[in-house]
């Protein structure tokens, strides 16, 4: 039997702060709560972090990586062709805001509490951004849209749109109402 590796105290932290932070926000998540719940020392958060905000940093970017897999995935197995799979995208958003799970984006959170574009916590709220879009606008490209990335920064507002929604609203079907003019839209470049 294979035996499970322990997550260290840095694992912990990150894991940790983006669970409480994501559940909760930013400034309402102190680091004695985090470290705390993760188990670690409070020397260990100081060993690996120089600061709360640096911890949140890091914490945003691993859940980018696994977000970003997670949907590209998840969109991609929703169907075969790259025109379904960008209307397939508001099926697994869909789901994403029935899971139970769904506190909104992690990442337009992060942004708004911020509010300041230098800051790294913001920079990384962007960075996911931008890797958003070009998902987006590769799966556009693939579909023989015209201008990939006009349609993809269309298509992002419907996505955070619906997500918006689906927070304020706790309305999971706002991914429905997305996907009903992301429909239109490739209806009017004769996109099927």
């Amino acid at each position: 039997m294979a035996s499970e590796s322990i997550p260290g105290p840095r694992e912990r932290l990150l894991e940790t702060a983006e669970r409480l932070i994501y559940a909760s926000s930013i400034q309402g998540t102190g680091v004695d709560a985090i470290v705390r719940e993760s188990g670690t020392a409070r020397k260990s958060f100081y060993l690996y972090f120089d600061s709360k905000e640096a911890l949140v940093a890091e914490a945003l970017r691993r859940r980018d990586a696994r977000w970003m897999a997670w949907f590209e995935d998840a969109t991609r197995a929703c169907a075969k062709t790259p025109a379904k799979q960008l209307l397939g995208m508001f099926d697994v958003l869909r789901a994403w805001f029935a899971s139970g799970e769904y506190h909104g984006c992690a990442f337009l959170n992060a942004a708004s509490e911020i509010k300041s574009p230098e800051h790294a916590i913001f920079e990384v709220s962007r960075l996911h951004k931008a890797r958003l879009l070009d998902f987006i606008a590769g799966l556009a490209e693939q579909a023989g849209v015209p201008d990939p990335l006009a349609l993809a920064q269309q298509w992002l507002v419907l996505v955070d749109g619906a997500i918006a929604v689906a927070l304020v609203s706790g309305r999971a079907d706002s991914a429905e109402d997305a996907k009903g003019l992301a429909a239109c839209m490739l209806a009017s470049l004769g996109i099927r």
